[in-house]
C-alpha cells in the first residue's frame, strides 16, 4: 500500500513532521534542513541563495512562523495537497501554508510548498 493511500490521520502523522522540519529550516535559513524532504524538482528550484533571499524578505515583513492549523487534506491520484492556516509573529491575520506531497521510492517528499 502506498503511503498516499493511508487514512487521513495516519498520513498527517507522517506529513506534519516533514512540514515542521521545512518550516524550522526556513526560520533558521538552513538550506539542508529546509530541503531535506524535497523532490529533485524542488531541489533544483530552491538554491541556498534563493532560500536566503526569500526567508530574509518574509521574516523582515511578516516575522517568524507561529501557529499552524490544518484546513484540508486534498487527495489526488498521485499526490496529496495539504493546506494549513498559518500565522506569523509580526503580521496580523491568517495566511495559508500549502504543500504537495508525493511518494518516491516509499518516501513522502515535498514537490511544491508555498505560504501566501
Amino acid at each position: 500500500m502506498s503511503k498516499l493511500e493511508l487514512p487521513d490521520a495516519e498520513l498527517l502523522a507522517l506529513i506534519e513532521p516533514i512540514m515542521d522540519n521545512l518550516m524550522a529550516g526556513s526560520t533558521a535559513i538552513d538550506h539542508a534542513m529546509h530541503t531535506r524532504d524535497f523532490t529533485g524538482r524542488m531541489l533544483d528550484l530552491v538554491s541556498p541563495e534563493r532560500l536566503e533571499e526569500m526567508c530574509q524578505r518574509y521574516q523582515s515583513e511578516l516575522g517568524l512562523f507561529t501557529d499552524r492549523e490544518l484546513i484540508s487534506l486534498v487527495r489526488r491520484p498521485d499526490a496529496v495537497a495539504v493546506l494549513w492556516r498559518q500565522n506569523f509573529s509580526k503580521a496580523a491575520g491568517d495566511f495559508v501554508a500549502e504543500a504537495l506531497f508525493v511518494e518516491e521510492q516509499g518516501e513522502l517528499l515535498v514537490d511544491h510548498a508555498m505560504v501566501w
